[in-house]
């Protein structure tokens, strides 16, 4: 393909990318832009162009030597539910934008620390966001079959830097607030990891089926290739030791590289995502991986015999084929690889370069006496020029000192440099006596060695002077020979560089943290990393400050800043948090803390301590004050919490109680209903009984045959009488628990078919037919037969109630299980409202319900039955048949007596 039409593709690239991060930007939190999956994806950009091409080139003259740089992160990822989420927690409550604040912040705002770490940032990333153009340069030059230019003005990289400068230093620099969450750059970037990996595994499937017949014939045929076997092994303990420090090396990489601890970190927007991330990222890195292997021997079985990079194998095969759209396809994928880690890391850096070394070192005067619109234009145009001079700076390194070596080699000593940072690093949130001094010696110690075992080798490579210093070690010392420093000539130069300088490094911030007492700053945040969790919801509380400082002086600077109407409000905040009087003047440590970390996401931690500094007059505070404090502060915090929870318990038991008052007021109110009820059914029956004995005994003249029917009805009132009275007792027993069963063995078929007999002349009456439908004809069980003939009874009197008056049916079915014995009684009446499934069984549901007919009945029939079958283990419910009628069931447990 001709260059302008590559061009032309790569422009159209970046228009969609600008757009994604437009539309991005704009949606705000819609679940599109925040959600965990987004954010996974996003923590892709460790897959580099290293990844995209070196992997291959490794795999391809080195074997298995590309698998440590992924296996050192997959063997992290499950901790990060502990160390990640905490450092996240720290990095929120702080308002921290870089791990140059992170560091800065924990050792006691210190400056020179952070521009340290900067420094050290810098050095390490610049050279492998150089690689990444060095990739772009390069596939570039295969696809379009042009060579490269000496000319920068001619050279196709130069406008793709200076596109990505613009591009990073506008979406990366959009809120002045460097804590605050880039999500139109987060979703970008998540849209080039599933394009990069879709590319890479297209590339995978056209290599290995479509190229090759498979795995097993790429393996068969590059098995018979020179030095296949031993490339192909892990090999012995020397081996095996170089590829532990490799895993220890990228394990560091993927907490410590800038663009990491940005996405990770600032851009987390919740701290559930790292939940997904913990699967979903390693699931990702495996899938990258599947088909390395099958492309880098496939390139080797193509090209032997051919001087080829095998960087580039995964665009000369398809070449080779000519193939022009996966060859296209998979150089888009390696350039969205390169692309993300150059704006991802630009911005990182350039948040650490304004925050930690432009800002305090140089800008922050002018920033002081500034107003609000011009501090925040200022601090923007830092940072955008910052980003943009990073990536030309980058570019300059490029095409002066990159074009030497491959990309597997660039990106292993920028991790070794930046795993300098790791001793400072982890200790600062797993270790209080950490301090400053120790974290600042080890780091040079640290930074040296990896100069003298790595960098200076590799700069005498590429300058080809005179490399006695190599071969024979500084001033002729063997011992000093920089690729077998002391004697050691078992390890490769990446794992040996690593080894020596976090030896050196991690022993000296030990004994110097241990042997110099650390100021009371650093003591007093050493306690708020270490125990995060504690004080994360009342930090500021934990914050350890003497002195005289007024709110209004305060006030000032932070308008500087953050503007009158931002500033007003967060200090309303503050003071609605804490209870504080608005008519109060002077401010204590809480607020000081609060205003520092307004201030730290604009101009970082070390910058705002300072202009915080300027306007109070501090005290100094010993280091057994500072330790008595934090254990009266540890103990306020303790009381709180236990103030909390118990008033969250109290506001519980008050809801409760509400509520239980509530249903007292309604069951007091459905008692009075039912008495009135019960009153009702009573006087029917005695009233009846009364008229009767009364027309008896005044008239002696009643004919023999009306004073049957009078004697009938006294009777039969009366037992209607003494039926409710035994209901109204019942309900009594079981209320108070006072009722007991007696249960034995059973036939529920018999049961059931002598209590139909007790009603059968009902049945008659209305000429209603009966079924049984039983899966056994005998099924036996554990019941208190009286009772279930009681409830039984009760539920075929309702059937033949409700049955109509022509063409009535009652069926009963019973069905039997492992677990319990299902009886159910249908009619074919009416049915049952949906509504009253549950109140049917309520021995107040006639009472509440007067406004509808109410049937012949106390309404206390079904409530008894729901007492027996709920003493017998078992439930009772209400259901609609399935054509008409209703259907009540009722099951009662096995029991496995015999």
């Amino acid at each position: 393909m001709s260059s302008f039409g590559l061009l032309l593709i790569l422009s159209v690239y970046l228009g969609l990318l600008f757009l994604i991060a437009h539309w991005a930007e704009k949606k705000g939190n819609t679940k599109w832009t925040n959600n965990p999956y987004v954010y996974t994806l996003s923590l892709a950009v460790y897959c580099s162009a290293w990844t995209y091409y070196g992997s291959i080139g490794v795999a391809a003259t080195s074997g298995l030597n590309y698998l440590p740089i992924y296996v050192g992160p997959i063997i992290i990822i499950p901790a990060w539910i502990i160390i990640l989420r905490k450092i996240i927690r720290i990095s929120k409550v702080n308002k921290i934008s870089s791990i140059a604040d992170f560091i800065s912040l924990r050792y006691g705002n210190s400056r020179f620390l952070g521009a340290l770490v900067t420094l050290i940032s810098i050095f390490g990333i610049l050279p492998y966001i150089a690689l990444q153009l060095k990739a772009i340069a390069e596939t570039f030059h295969i696809v379009s079959k042009t060579s490269s230019q000496s000319n920068i003005f001619s050279d196709t990289t130069t406008y793709v830097a200076i596109a990505l400068a613009l591009f990073a230093s506008y979406y990366g620099t959009r809120y002045v607030d460097a804590s605050e969450k880039r999500k139109g750059i987060v979703t970008a970037v998540a849209m080039e990891s599933i394009l990069k990996l879709f590319f890479f595994i297209l590339l995978g499937i056209y290599v290995t089926f479509f190229v090759f017949d498979g795995f097993e014939d790429i393996y068969a045929q590059a098995s018979v290739l020179e030095n296949f076997k031993e490339k192909n092994t892990i090999g012995g303990i020397p081996q095996a030791i170089n590829w532990f420090f490799l895993c220890v090396l990228s394990l560091f990489a993927i907490f410590l590289l800038p663009r990491q601890f940005q996405m990770s970190v600032v851009e987390n927007n919740r701290e559930n995502h790292i939940k997904t991330a913990v699967w979903l990222f390693p699931l990702y890195l495996l899938l990258f991986n599947i088909f390395v292997y099958p492309v880098a021997w496939g390139g080797n079985i193509l090209f032997e015999g051919k001087t080829v990079n095998p960087d580039t194998y995964s665009l000369l095969i398809p070449q080779f084929f000519n193939n022009q759209v996966v060859t296209i396809l998979v150089f888009l994928g390696g350039f969205s690889a390169a692309i993300s880690m150059i704006v991802v890391s630009s911005i990182g850096l350039s948040t650490m370069l304004s925050n930690n070394l432009l800002i305090p070192y140089g800008f922050l005067g002018r920033l002081q006496s500034g107003s609000q619109e011009t501090n925040t234009k200022k601090i923007v145009q830092i940072r955008k020029v910052g980003i943009f001079l990073l990536i030309i700076l980058s570019y300059f390194i490029y095409r002066i000192f990159v074009l030497e070596y491959n990309l597997f080699s660039i990106g292993m000593v920028s991790f070794v440099i930046i795993a300098q940072l790791a001793p400072a690093f982890f200790g600062a949130i797993l270790w209080r006596r950490g301090s400053r001094n120790g974290a600042i010696a080890g780091m040079i110690a640290g930074f040296f060695i990896c100069g003298y075992t790595l960098l200076v080798p590799y700069a005498i490579g590429i300058t080809n002077f005179d490399n006695s210093f190599i071969t024979n070690g500084l001033f002729g010392i063997e011992l000093l020979k920089p690729f077998q420093l002391f004697g050691i000539d078992y390890l490769d130069p990446v794992p040996q560089a690593l080894f020596w300088s976090i030896l050196f490094n991690c022993l000296i911030y030990l004994a110097v943290s241990v042997s110099f007492k650390g100021n009371y700053r650093e003591r007093n945040y050493a306690e708020m990393f270490v125990d995060i969790d504690k004080y994360i919801t009342m930090h500021e509380n934990a914050f350890i400050w003497k002195g005289t400082a007024y709110i209004s002086d305060i006030q000032k600077v932070l308008k500087r800043f953050l503007g009158e109407e931002r500033t007003k409000r967060a200090l309303n905040l503050f003071s609605l948090k804490y209870n504080i009087d608005k008519n109060q003047e002077l401010a204590d440590a809480r607020l000081i803390k609060f205003a520092e970390n307004l201030l730290t996401g604009h101009i970082g931690t070390a910058s705002a301590k300072i202009l915080i500094a300027s306007v109070v007059k501090e005290e100094k505070i010993t280091l057994p004050e500072v330790l008595k404090i934090l254990e009266e502060s540890k103990e306020n915090i303790i009381i709180n919490k236990k103030l909390t929870e118990t008033s969250r318990e109290l506001k519980a038991i008050t809801a409760q109680l509400k509520m239980a008052n509530e249903n007292l007021v309604i069951k007091d109110k459905q008692k009075d209903e039912f008495l009135d009820t019960i009153s009702h059914e009573l006087r029917t029956p005695i009233t009846a009984i009364r008229a009767a004995t009364e027309i008896l005994h005044d008239d002696d003249e009643i004919p023999q045959e009306m004073r049957k029917q009078f004697l009938q009805n006294i009777i039969s009132e009366s037992d209607r009488l003494n039926r409710l009275i035994s209901k109204i007792l019942d309900l009594e027993k079981f209320d108070s628990g006072k009722q007991k069963i007696y249960v034995t063995r059973n036939n529920i078929y018999h049961t059931i078919s002598e209590t139909v007999k007790q009603l059968n002349q009902l049945i008659e009456n209305k000429n209603i037919k009966v079924d049984i439908v039983s899966e056994k004809n005998i099924v036996k069980a554990y019941y208190d037969e009286d009772r279930i003939i009681q409830v039984l009874h009760n539920l075929l009197s309702n059937a033949i109630k409700f049955c109509p008056n022509q063409d009535g049916i009652i069926t009963i079915f019973i069905k039997e299980n492992e677990k319990y014995i299902e009886v159910a009684v249908a009619d074919n009446g009416k049915g049952i409202d949906k509504n009253d499934f549950e109140a049917i069984f309520d021995k107040f549901y006639q009472s509440q319900n007067q406004n509808i007919k109410k049937p012949i009945g106390s309404g206390l029939g079904l409530a008894i039955c729901k007492k027996i079958i709920e003493h017998h283990q078992g439930k009772i419910w209400a259901e609609n048949a399935l054509d008409s009628g209703a259907k009540i069931l009722f099951t009662i447990p096995k029991y496995t007596k015999e």
